[in-house]
């Protein structure tokens, strides 16, 4: 496998990013082709289109809600449990000065470089996109959604 790095850390679910969503995409294009090109079922392509495209938005929107935001969470917890595990100390002061880009950010560090690229953050105040390209030796997080 691959070591994770900054250029290939996303990740896709195959059967709904690549089998789901286009398929849904593909019937809304016929849908749209239909209202213009069935003049007699114009009415019920219109309704097929509307349809398809709640299908499409719900799906993106409620998938992406509760996936990410439990992942959040987990990135919380995890920041905290490091931060209390390199300095012995609670987060909850230093985790108020982060943005949550920048604390998910954080988490591809090792412990060293980690120390270094918190404390930027705080005084620097640089983005989640800047620490990850800060980071030198990339710790993998092959769990993710």
């Amino acid at each position: 496998m691959e070591s994770q790095n900054y250029k290939n850390h996303r990740k896709f679910y195959v059967p709904h990013h690549f089998i789901y969503l286009p398929l849904l995409l593909i019937l809304e294009g016929i849908g749209i082709y239909k209202i213009w090109n069935d003049e007699q079922n114009q009415l019920l392509w219109i309704l097929f289109s509307v349809i398809i495209f709640l299908i499409l938005y719900l799906a993106i929107m409620v998938r992406q809600h509760y996936a990410l935001g439990l992942q959040n969470r987990l990135v919380r917890l995890e920041f905290k449990q490091r931060y209390f595990e390199i300095f012995g100390l609670r987060s909850d002061d230093v985790e108020e000065k982060l943005s949550f880009g920048q604390i998910s950010a954080l988490r591809f560090a090792y412990d060293d470089e980690f120390k270094i690229l918190l404390e930027k953050a705080l005084k620097e105040n640089i983005s989640g996109d800047e620490i990850k390209k800060s980071i030198k030796k990339w710790r993998a997080d092959l769990h993710r959604i």
